[in-house]
């Protein structure tokens, strides 16, 4: 039952907020007139749709993932407190998983992290342990792909998965969304 709790809190925390998000979003959409262009990119970055339907073989790691992309949507967005919420779920989530210690460990970190450049940090970690994960385990449908921005964390360079082949950055978010490139497709 504590668990359940564990698992179940993070997320109903998380769809609860994403609702509200919506809504708040729909309502400023309706009180603008016109759309100016930097508006229009954060908005795209919040739908980064998959060029197909994605499913990691196992279930697991394939909820795991679908809160990654709830991560990357925030720190590309640069919004640290949805950031937080979506790797609490990976945290928990993760430490169900072969190998997924290293993730949880990542995602604590983003949690506990006092500013996006620090959640940044540890999310680089995480996209790293979540390639390995992902390219083991493989796809029994759609692709991902894993980019890389030269320029992330000082230009050190560091790279996440994406399921759209159009780059939306999440280490350098509205500064330079499009920096990157596509390095390798899984499949």
């Amino acid at each position: 039952m504590k668990h359940l709790i564990r698992v179940a809190l993070p997320l109903v925390a998380a769809f609860t907020l994403a609702a509200c998000g919506n809504q708040n979003s729909e309502s400023k959409e309706e009180s603008q007139e016109g759309h100016d262009h930097a508006a229009m990119e954060k908005e795209q970055a919040t739908t980064q749709q998959p060029t197909g339907p994605v499913k990691i073989k196992d279930d697991r790691l394939n909820a795991v993932y679908q809160h990654y992309i709830h991560l990357t949507t925030a720190l590309t967005n640069s919004d640290a407190a949805e950031a937080k919420i979506a790797a609490n779920a990976i945290e928990a989530g993760s430490k169900e998983l072969d190998g997924g210690s290293s993730i949880a460990s990542s995602a604590a970190k983003i949690t506990a992290a006092s500013n996006i450049d620090a959640q940044r940090t540890a999310y680089s970690k995480l996209s790293n342990d979540m390639i390995a994960l992902v390219k083991k385990s493989g796809l029994s449908g759609g692709e991902l792909y894993v980019d890389f921005c030269p320029m992330a964390l000082n230009e050190k360079g560091a790279n996440w998965i994406s399921a759209s082949k159009e780059i939306r950055n999440p280490y350098l978010g509205e500064k330079m969304m499009k920096c990157g490139e596509v390095k390798d497709t899984i499949k």
